[in-house]
């Protein structure tokens, strides 16, 4: 997996290395600035070796305030084969809006917390390097907390929200029946239920576990 890492704490990015290096992954870029990102996927890219995936501060310089985020929507719009992984230090529901609104494939949201559950993470960032989503509990907590204000998910049983928000997560359906200690069977119908009472109908790859929970985004 080639890693482009966007983080302006000189200490943080080369312990993001370091931990991705350590575990058989190429960062094959380190940079501190939203400007810095963009030019070296865009390098990358030039040379015929676009980086998997991208690991983006949400505040980077010079103002640190939304450059990151910035820099994160304008990759996923100019290179939407890569993916992007946005940590952040708290849950800032506008730019998880911003980056999650439209296309859901090879993207993710995490609190920098989440850095430190090592095997977690990393799997979060293959996931998302592989075209999947990986979703911050605590960032699907207030989707979701939004998405009952607007009625979108009244339909779904208690168990259906459980299985949603650890779907919303990047869950397999596997990983959802362990955490929930349930059938793989019981899993597959509780999924099959939520589509169904979102309409969201039958497609090619999983864009609906992810749509599922950002139903309220286009509502």
């Amino acid at each position: 997996m080639r890693v482009v890492i966007a983080e302006d704490s000189v200490l943080l990015r080369e312990g993001l290395t370091r931990l991705l290096t350590d575990r058989g992954h190429d960062v094959v870029a380190g940079v501190g600035d939203a400007e810095g990102l963009i030019k070296a996927v865009r390098d990358l890219a030039a040379e015929g070796a676009p980086p998997d995936v991208c690991v983006v501060d949400v505040r980077m310089p010079p103002t640190h305030t939304d450059e990151g985020v910035r820099a994160a929507v304008k990759l996923r719009r100019d290179h939407p084969d890569v993916g992007v992984l946005v940590l952040s230090q708290y849950v800032e529901e506008q730019y998880a809006t911003e980056l999650l609104a439209g296309n859901t494939r090879g993207v993710g949201y995490l609190l920098k917390d989440r850095v430190a559950e090592v095997r977690e993470f990393v799997d979060a960032v293959v996931r998302v390097a592989q075209g999947g989503t990986a979703l911050d509990p605590e960032v699907v907590a207030q989707l979701l907390g939004r998405s009952r204000k607007q009625d979108v998910l009244a339909g779904l049983t208690p168990r259906e929200r459980e299985v949603l928000a650890l779907m919303a997560e990047g869950r397999t359906n596997s990983a959802v029946a362990k955490q929930l200690v349930v059938s793989d069977g019981a899993v597959e119908k509780h999924v099959s239920n939520i589509f169904l009472k979102l309409g969201l109908a039958p497609s090619e790859g999983d864009h609906r576990r992810v749509l599922a929970v950002l139903t309220y985004l286009n509502s």
